[in-house]
């Protein structure tokens, strides 16, 4: 109030032309009234932007396993180096670090768990509880461990004993975790014998658990499971319907999906995953995990006969709609890592993620439920020469986080791992995807003398923990989380990476609060 009270009396009888000027800022400031703790949204605003150098941060040097780029395109598939004024100008990018776009100081780490993985999936309760699957294989089936301080600590959290929960499935191919984003369900599901499915429930942050549901299917083998929830006026118990899917192994069958209408107690009989008009004339049964939204849509990615898709429905999953997304960037071949993986955002827009025959990551969204698409974008980070098991989610909108797994410097052409040598953890980062030249923000979640894994062909093939895919989720606080394993250690341990720091993907877009470092030294198992 002092400061005010000076500036407008301080020139109230000045003369001067100057003087003129001052009692016209003087009325303005009347008017517009300094901010007060009733009005302080302008302290959040992100002056970066008018930074000449929008790339030094206050927190230090950025760190050797973080990169800033923009993405390649259909025409230049490179990455191109955003803190590089030659290689943008190059590029002939025009390019807008403001709003929403701008850089944020992030890098990332990771944290063992103690327990091993195989094809490791995560979820995140409103508790802020992280839950990540234990591969036990043969005779114990799936067991979920879960982590109440962000990563660093971890206990197992059944289901236990087969006589205590009346029958927990013994046998598992493929462990997979669900959280119900809706209603912080955990959903278990544990594949028997590529022949049935069975599913699990706690409601209380994996305190108790469900006994075992059978999942009705008449397609066998059944393989590579995923379940979404979404609200829908077509649930009958609780607001929610559940869409489960699976992979026939089929190009001509294509993927199967059921439905719950019952908070998952009872299940439909297997109907085709795309529309009935293409029955007998599909290109892949292989799909990535299911994505729900809160506007009652659900999608699934797969390729179509003509590229990467997805395939959504608007009734619950009864009925789908196919949508190619590109024809201009094709798809490896590979067959561990040719799906199309989707995530929807808050406001209800697709993001979809995918490998093409580049090898690279490439990656596109719709804001009109697929009938539409953005052009693809190159997202993988700047010098990855290869790629493996991209999946996705979402935050608020436009806000996507992409993990994958990447290698570097070729093991076999260098025959050794040192040196950088081998696979890592990545997480790509947009803030702003609908932005005509998005800033990524990626990260290695390991440093380059620690590998994840040192298979050549590791994005190709089932290398370890890795297996088939792997996951990504945001927790509520807007921070990313990717589940890995750790396989050269001699374990397959699973490990779960995240930021250190950097932006929040909910929520205000400021920088998350730092976490630890950690790393190599956090692994338990020996």
């Amino acid at each position: 109030m002092a400061f005010k009270e000076n500036i407008l009396s301080k020139y109230k009888d000045e003369p001067t032309p100057l003087g003129k000027i001052r009692q016209s800022a003087k009325k303005q400031l009347e008017a517009l009234e300094l901010p007060t703790h009733k009005n302080e949204n302008w302290k959040f605003t992100n002056v970066k932007a008018l930074d000449k150098a929008p790339f030094s941060f206050e927190e230090g040097e950025i760190s050797m396993t973080t990169w800033y780029h923009y993405p390649g395109t259909v025409s230049n598939p490179i990455a191109v180096d955003a803190t590089n004024p030659d290689a943008v100008l190059g590029a002939n990018l025009s390019v807008n670090l403001s709003g929403d776009n701008v850089p944020y100081y992030a890098s990332g780490t990771y944290y063992g768990t103690g327990w091993d993985t195989f094809e490791p999936t995560l979820g995140i309760t409103s508790s802020g509880a992280i839950f990540f699957t234990n591969y036990n294989g043969l005779g114990d089936g799936t067991h979920i461990i879960r982590s109440t301080d962000q990563g660093l600590s971890w206990e197992d959290v059944g289901p236990f004993g087969m006589s205590d929960d009346q029958g927990q499935t013994p046998n598992s191919n493929d462990p997979y975790l669900y959280v119900d984003k809706f209603n912080d369900k955990l959903v278990k599901f544990d594949m028997h014998a590529l022949t049935a499915m069975f599913v699990e429930y706690s409601d209380d942050d994996g305190e108790t658990w469900s006994t075992p549901f059978p999942v009705e299917g008449y397609y066998a083998p059944q393989d590579h499971q995923s379940i979404a929830s979404m609200p829908h006026s077509n649930a009958i118990v609780g607001d929610v319907v559940y869409v489960y899917c699976i992979n026939t192994g089929s190009p001509a069958a294509g993927a199967q999906c059921s439905r719950s209408l019952d908070g998952g107690h009872t299940w439909d009989a297997q109907q085709i995953g795309y529309p009935t008009e293409s029955f007998g004339n599909q290109c892949s049964g292989l799909h990535g995990h299911v994505a729900g939204g809160s506007d009652g849509w659900v999608y699934r990615g797969n390729p179509s006969c003509e590229g990467p898709a997805v395939y959504a429905s608007s009734d619950g999953g009864y009925t789908w709609s196919e949508h190619t997304i590109t024809t201009e960037v094709g798809m490896q071949q590979g067959w561990h890592s040719h799906e199309v993986a989707t995530a929807v955002d808050e406001g209800g827009n697709i993001h979809a993620t995918w490998i093409s025959t580049d090898q690279m990551i490439w990656y596109a969204n719709s804001q009109d439920h697929g009938e539409s698409w953005g052009s693809p974008l190159m997202v993988s980070a700047p010098g990855i020469k290869e790629t493996g098991f991209p999946t996705i989610f979402a935050g608020d909108s436009g806000r996507v986080v992409i993990g994958y797994i990447g290698e570097m410097n070729d093991v076999t052409a260098n025959n050794s791992t040192s040196g950088g040598v081998g696979w890592g953890g990545y997480m790509a980062i947009m803030t702003d995807a609908f932005n005509d030249v998005p800033l990524i923000t990626s990260i290695a979640v390991n440093l380059p003398g620690d590998p994840l894994d040192d298979t050549s062909d590791c994005g190709n093939v089932r290398c370890g923990g890795f297996g088939d895919f792997i996951d990504v989720e945001i927790d509520d606080e807007g921070r990313p989380w990717v589940a890995l394993a750790h396989n050269t250690a001699g374990f397959q341990e699973a490990i779960i990476g995240t930021f250190v720091t950097g932006p929040a993907l909910y929520g205000d877009l400021i920088s998350l609060p730092e976490l630890p470092l950690g790393g190599n030294s956090t692994l338990k198992m020996s």
